[in-house]
């Protein structure tokens, strides 16, 4: 178990997630939309063989995601706001002497599969970071084997540059890097139509997600 799966969550409170989703769905909708993409991922994290998984949130966020979560997986609470922070608490947390990889996986994502988070432990045993790209240009995952000071930073965090962002800081810092398989995660509507027909015909990949898309179909849009 020196492996460790860190998922960056928040509690589903209304307006608090996926709110570009919000602009075609009900805050309701979205929220509860979250709290299925979340145990789905929760799920797809523990199929994985000889990984501790964790969860990583807002300090104010933990007493609320426990109770969504039931207790299901250690949540720690992360040092300072944002998610550069959060991402940064999560290496200074985790990464320590003898671990083989620390990787922080966003809580979106329960349709990728099992086997792109296994390669990811894989590589990040030859490089010193790991980075799995999206196709808006950020990213779905990053590992390393230790925390690296300044990698992190709220400079084009969230946004179309972030995953060259990171791979610029990266490099100023002199750690090599290696990306995975590319994937799409859930910010906008149209991410949510790729997935419905995804999960259309795979249910059982994120069968709470599945069913919640299946009970949206056709309504519920602003």
């Amino acid at each position: 178990m020196n492996r460790t799966l860190v998922i960056m969550a928040k509690a589903p409170r209304l307006g608090a997630v996926k709110t570009r989703l919000a602009e075609s769905f009900p805050p309701e909708a979205v929220t509860e939309l979250y709290r299925c993409l979340l145990n789905d991922t929760i799920a797809l994290a523990q199929t994985l063989h000889h990984v501790k998984i964790a969860m990583m949130c807002p300090a104010s966020d933990v007493e609320d995601l426990s109770r969504v979560v039931a207790k299901t997986v250690p949540i720690v609470a992360q040092t300072g706001r944002g998610l550069a922070a959060g991402l940064a608490s999560v290496f200074q947390h985790f990464a320590i002497p003898g671990h083989r990889g620390v990787i922080a996986f966003n809580s979106d994502s329960p349709h990728l599969p099992a086997s792109v988070l296994e390669a990811a432990f894989d590589v990040v045993e030859t490089c010193d970071l790991v980075v799995g790209p999206t196709h808006d240009g950020g990213y779905y995952l990053v590992g390393a084997r230790a925390s690296h000071p300044g990698l992190f930073s709220n400079d084009g965090m969230g946004t179309a540059n972030a995953l060259e962002a990171l791979t610029a800081r990266a490099r100023e810092l002199g750690l090599s890097v290696q990306l995975i398989d590319p994937f799409y995660d859930i910010d906008v509507a149209s991410d949510l139509s790729q997935l419905a027909d995804e999960l259309q015909r795979s249910p059982g990949k994120a069968p709470r997600t599945a069913k919640w898309l299946s009970g949206r179909a056709g309504a519920g849009r602003k």
